[in-house]
């Protein structure tokens, strides 16, 4: 069995995953096939940005999506920064369900879409630099190394006085010893990792605390409301910059701080290509848009 066959062997038998959080969506046409196949063909050093679209498949709903995104589902709203800094309850409340929801989020695997990033750039050498919206660690399991996270990582977290950091595993072996008869699993999921408790459970959860200065503690998430690391924007302007065609992956493009990777891209000539099954914010601005489920398509291609 040559390399190839190998690959595709390795991606049927163990990246099947439930689609219950991928939203309606066309077969993939053949011209779409040639289309991103000469696209990807003719790169040399492209950056890749992939959005909530290629977790879906791996299980994570994602929060627009039509019908099946969590804001179809519910009315949930994500976690704001600064209700986050300055109320303790707040605090209290998300970590309470964070805790719960971390078995299932952390145990996720890589789709077959992480799978063909990776080959991209490990075995291909295609790829500059994989940027991900995405705070749930896939790439890197799925064996990526470039990867850059523009809005952090739901796996480690940080003390918000002193500035430590901490693993995300160790905290939940922490947060276990605080609270002996909180359950620890749901069959519920959210993007962000965390579930829906009964508020009794809440009030009486305990919170972590850094070890070192008893300060608050944060998952180094870049929440609704806060602003992405200036050194980690300019770390990505290089990228694009330094790069020769940008491929979106699994994005509707809504938040800006995605949207504006597009945007340099546009400004500096680089060549774009988007794939999602949705519009995406950018539809107007780039000729090459794909309507298609990634993980119909990028086994075709890489």
């Amino acid at each position: 069995m040559n390399n190839q066959k190998s690959f595709l062997y390795f991606l049927s038998r163990y990246t099947t995953q439930p689609l219950v959080f991928v939203p309606k969506h066309n077969p993939v046409a053949e011209c779409d096939v040639r289309l991103l196949k000469n696209f990807i063909s003719s790169s040399k050093k492209m950056a890749i940005l992939t959005g909530a679209g290629i977790s879906t498949e791996s299980g994570i709903p994602d929060y627009r999506s039509e019908e099946v995104g969590l804001y179809a589902r519910s009315n949930h709203k994500p976690i704001q920064h600064l209700e986050f800094v300055k109320s303790a309850a707040v605090r209290q409340r998300y970590w309470a369900r964070n805790y719960v929801g971390w078995q299932r989020f952390s145990s996720c695997r890589p789709s077959v879409v992480h799978y063909c990033v990776r080959n991209l750039e490990m075995e291909q050498d295609k790829v500059s630099s994989v940027i991900t919206q995405n705070v749930d660690n896939l790439h890197s399991k799925a064996g990526s190394k470039n990867v850059i996270e523009l809005h952090g990582t739901a796996f480690r977290v940080i003390c918000l006085k002193c500035g430590k950091a901490y693993c995300r595993y160790y905290l939940q072996e922490r947060m276990t010893e605080f609270n002996p008869d909180m359950k620890q699993t749901s069959d519920m999921i959210r993007p962000d990792g965390d579930v829906e408790i009964a508020q009794d459970r809440i009030v009486n959860f305990n919170p972590p605390l850094c070890d070192s200065c008893n300060g608050p503690l944060k998952p180094d998430i870049t929440f609704f409301g806060d602003n992405v690391p200036k050194t980690r924007v300019e770390a990505i302007r290089s990228v694009v910059s330094n790069s020769d065609s940008l491929l979106v992956l699994g994005s509707s493009l809504s938040v800006f701080s995605g949207y504006r990777i597009v945007l340099q891209a546009l400004e500096e000539g680089k060549r774009i290509c988007i794939v999602n099954i949705g519009p995406t914010r950018a539809d107007k601005l780039v000729r090459k848009k794909i309507s298609a489920r990634c993980g119909d398509i990028l086994p075709r291609v890489c």
